[in-house]
C-alpha cells in the first residue's frame, strides 16, 4: 500500500499584487459612485477632469510593483525556490507581499515602487545620543517601512517556532528605484534593502535546505498565512 504523500503546493502559489489591485478598484469605483451621486449633472465631467487622489493611485502603483516582482520570482521558482504571494495575516486586514523559501532559508519580501527615487541608509547619533539607522527614499524618511517589515518577521518567526531550517530574513525590494551603478544595497535595522536583480542572486544562492524540506516549509507557511480568498492555484 502506497503511503500518503505530504500535502504540497505549486512552486508559486497566490497572485502577486492581488490585494493591492482589488483595493485600488474598490476605492476607484467608490469614488466614481460618490461623485456621480453627489453631482448627477456634471459628475462624469468631474471624473474626466480630476484623477483619483494620490491615496487611491498609490494602491495601483503598489500592485504594479508586486506584480513585477512576482514575475521575477516566478521565473526562478522551482523545487528549490518556492513562492507564496499575497498572503493573508489572520485577524488583520494587512497582508504579506511575498514569502520565499529557498536553500538558505525563508525570505519575507515587501515590494516597494518609488519611481526614480534612491533608497539610502542614514545613520544618526552614536556619540552623545544612541545610534539610529534610518531609511531614506528620495530624500524622505521612510523608516516606517522597516518597522512594518519587523512586524511581519515576528509573525513568520512565530509561525515557524521550533524550526531550525535557516534564518528568516526580511527584504524591502524597491522596483524602479534610482540605484547607483556600483553598490547600492544595504541593511537597515536588520532588514535588507535591494533591487529585484540583487534579490534574485540572493535567493538562488546555495544553502543547506533540500527541495523536500523547502516544500514542507512552504506548506507550513501556507497554513499560517493562507492565500487571499480569490487567489487561486491549480491544486489547492
Amino acid at each position: 500500500m502506497t503511503p500518503d504523500l505530504p500535502p504540497q503546493l505549486e512552486v508559486v502559489d497566490g497572485i502577486a499584487g492581488g490585494s493591492a489591485a482589488r483595493e485600488f478598484d474598490r476605492r476607484h469605483d467608490a469614488r466614481q459612485q460618490r461623485v456621480q451621486t453627489n453631482h448627477p449633472k456634471i459628475g462624469r465631467l468631474l471624473l474626466a477632469v480630476f484623477d483619483d487622489p494620490q491615496s487611491t493611485k498609490a494602491w495601483s502603483t503598489g500592485a504594479v510593483g508586486e506584480q513585477r516582482l512576482g514575475g521575477m520570482l516566478a521565473q526562478i521558482a522551482g523545487p528549490a525556490i518556492r513562492v507564496l504571494n499575497d498572503r493573508r495575516i489572520p485577524r488583520s486586514t494587512a497582508n504579506i507581499d511575498h514569502l520565499v523559501v529557498c536553500p538558505t532559508g525563508v525570505f519575507v519580501v515587501d515590494a516597494k515602487r518609488y519611481r526614480d527615487a534612491r533608497p539610502e541608509l542614514r545613520v544618526e547619533g552614536g556619540l552623545i545620543r544612541p545610534r539610529e539607522e534610518l531609511l531614506i527614499v528620495g530624500g524622505r524618511e521612510r523608516t516606517t517601512l522597516v518597522e512594518g517589515m519587523h512586524k511581519q518577521l515576528d509573525l513568520v518567526r512565530t509561525a515557524l517556532a521550533g524550526e531550525r531550517d535557516g534564518p528568516v530574513q526580511g527584504v524591502l525590494c524597491f522596483v524602479d528605484a534610482d540605484w547607483p551603478v556600483i553598490g547600492g544595497s544595504f541593511t537597515v535595522q536588520g532588514v535588507s534593502v535591494m533591487w529585484p536583480k540583487k534579490l534574485r542572486s540572493v535567493l538562488t544562492a546555495a544553502g543547506p535546505l533540500d527541495p523536500d524540506r523547502i516544500a514542507d516549509v512552504q506548506w507550513q507557511l501556507h497554513e499560517a498565512f493562507p492565500r487571499q480568498r480569490d487567489s487561486r492555484s491549480k491544486n489547492w
